[in-house]
């Protein structure tokens, strides 16, 4: 897939950016959400529209060049309005998770300084009015949906609708104040601030720069080739790196149209509707694409199952040759054009990715053999890296540049290399500024010639392809003094289409043992097709069948590792997390640090006798 052309899209700063797409692309679709069963479409003009009102209205109540302004709400098209609303009018856009609860939107909105607060309804308005008498800065609170909310009268709440009134207002009796925002930031000033999931203690804010955000918009992966005919879908939190960049800002620079699913539990439905020709999703989703296909075969024909094994293995081999570089016979891509067409299209639509040109995995370690899958499945999924301190660009595979189990080579607009310590260093035009209020964090992260330390530990081959072994704080050393890396373990248990998630346990123990979270709708499957009886999850967890099927995917996965790396003992999580809970990420990954001490009793447990 050579690159045919690049969308120039000009502009030193994201408003300027933003306003010259909305000047240049009029009545073309930027994006689509659903709304009452239909995909409603919206224009670049008419967003334009409702981005400069916000920005008009964030004015007329004083927010000056450089002030900070929060959004609280799920990954919606108010959301992005929000955000270059804020950007026109010279503002700093910083995301709150909508899972986040009150006292976390105390700490952010403090921590930022932030003036203004949007919220997606009454839910999470509720929250910034818990600790508004703790946020002395607070001037307006903006809601995008007012339902239920009629009756209330407080003078610093106000709808999204009313307020953009207003915007509009004060654009009229100001002419040229627009133009002067526009104007009022440049390519080295603070654009947003994104807070790092604070796994390891408070949050931290991570400063990007327009230059920052701009440098990687322009230079991401040519190869994508993206532009107006493309779909792409918008899913994960707007407030996170990944879908911010890849998503939101990617789309702006290429004109790509952006497709925002209803909600985190449609997204199997939306997709398939969508049929995106470029995503990005985390591990999570590949895997429960995969669960998904695995199930139907298991409910398949005889026939259907054998057609399915022998296109797949096509497809296999056809992958396995490119991988290590030997031509593809014609005769071999005859035939798998043939099982394509009768077969694997069908696999391909029933999961929404027949269209896929791209498809990127990120924000977490993804198992290899996914990705092989995929690709004999027909679908271009390639491994990149990228972190929120370098604005979501990094490493990336390539067609015909790409290694299983690496992230890929560094984009040549980047620095990437090994430190001493064989911690993963980057530096380039896309490293972020530092860490907001925290001099002594940004001097750890960022040192005298321009490095960052990512944390991550790994190494680069002779070809360029860097590895990632795991986070240099997550490394277990047993007992015995042997260093084990969890992750690769971890990924191969979760390639299970029966578990989800898993937490290797190990650090300063005899032995390593772990955590299991199972997916509850394939496990449900299995018990009720064997007619095992249980009421709810708990239940469920308990059973001997359950038990003795997670016990043979973990020997499944303990054949593929040394002895001293091999898992003694596993437990079960026995409750069904989501994301509101909080042992787990925004992006889906359970946090190894949380779940080591609230399930510490149930970690003990497996070391209070013999393995």
């Amino acid at each position: 897939m050579s690159p045919q052309r690049r969308t120039n899209l000009p502009g030193e700063t994201i408003g300027r950016k933003f306003w010259n797409a909305v000047l240049a692309r009029g009545e073309r679709i930027a994006l689509r959400q659903k709304r009452f069963g239909l995909w409603d479409e919206v224009s670049w003009r008419e967003m334009g529209a409702h981005s400069r009102r916000i920005a008009m209205a964030l004015v007329a109540h004083g927010l000056q060049p450089g002030d900070r302004v929060s959004i609280l709400a799920n990954t919606r098209r108010e959301w992005s309005y929000a955000d270059y609303g804020i950007l026109l009018a010279g503002g700093v856009s910083s995301g709150i998770y909508p899972t986040d609860a009150a006292a976390q939107v105390q700490y952010l909105c403090t921590d930022s300084g932030s003036l203004f607060v949007f919220v997606e309804d009454a839910e999470q308005l509720d929250k910034v009015l818990e600790v508004r008498p703790s946020l002395p800065l607070l001037r307006k609170i903006i809601v995008f949906e007012m339902e239920g909310l009629g009756a209330l009268d407080d003078p610093m709440v106000i709808g999204l609708e009313a307020f953009e009134a207003e915007g509009e207002a004060f654009d009229q009796a100001h002419p040229g104040e627009f133009d002067r925002r526009l104007s009022s930031r440049g390519a080295p000033d603070l654009a947003i601030l994104v807070y790092t999931s604070g796994t390891t203690g408070k949050p931290k804010g991570a400063m990007l720069s327009h230059e920052n955000l701009c440098w990687v918009m322009e230079h991401f992966a040519p190869e994508l080739d993206a532009d107006e005919n493309d779909d792409k879908m918008a899913f994960l939190p707007l407030c996170h790196v990944a879908e911010r960049m890849i998503g939101q800002f990617l789309s702006l620079q290429t004109g790509a149209r952006l497709n925002y699913v209803e909600n985190p539990e449609t997204i199997a439905e939306n997709i398939r509707e969508i049929a995106p020709t470029i995503i990005l999703c985390v591990p999570r989703v590949w895997e429960k694409f995969f669960s998904a296909v695995s199930i139907r075969l298991r409910e398949a024909t005889p026939l259907q199952r054998w057609a399915y094994g022998v296109s797949i293995a096509l497809g296999y081999r056809i992958v396995d040759r490119r991988l290590a570089g030997r031509t593809v016979p014609i005769g071999l891509s005859m035939l798998f054009w043939l099982a394509r067409r009768l077969v694997l299209d069908n696999v391909r639509k029933a999961i929404g990715v027949n269209r896929l040109r791209w498809a990127i995995s990120g924000a977490a370690p993804i198992s290899p053999e996914l990705i092989r899958w995929y690709h004999a499945l027909g679908v271009p999924l390639y491994e990149g890296w990228g972190m929120t301190e370098t604005a979501a660009g990094g490493s990336i595979n390539l067609p015909g540049a790409m290694r299983l189990g690496t992230i890929g080579r560094a984009q040549a607009w980047a620095e990437m290399a090994i430190s001493p310590e064989g911690e993963i260093l980057m530096r380039g035009r896309n490293v972020f500024m530092g860490y907001l209020n925290l001099p002594d964090k940004t001097a750890e992260a960022l040192d005298d010639e321009g490095w960052l330390h990512t944390g991550d530990v790994g190494s680069v081959d002779e070809a360029g392809f860097f590895r990632i072994t795991d986070r240099m704080k997550d490394i277990l050393i047993t007992a015995g003094g042997k260093n084990i890396t969890p992750t690769e373990i971890e990924n191969e248990l979760k390639f299970s289409p029966y578990i989800t998630d898993a937490v290797v346990i190990g650090d300063r123990r005899a032995y390593l043992t772990a955590l299991v979270m199972i997916d509850h709708e394939n496990v449900e499957q299995y018990a009720q097709e064997r007619k095992v009886p249980f009421t709810n999850f708990q239940s469920l967890c308990r059973t001997r069948e359950v038990l003795d099927l997670v016990q043979s995917e973990i020997d499944r996965v303990n054949a593929k590792f040394a002895r001293v790396e091999q898992i003694k003992k596993f437990r079960l999580i026995e409750q069904k997390l989501g994301a509101e809970d909080e042992e787990l990420t925004p992006t889906m990954k359970l946090k190894r640090k949380l779940v080591n001490e609230k399930y510490r009793d149930l970690i003990d447990s497996m070391y209070n006798s013999n393995p």
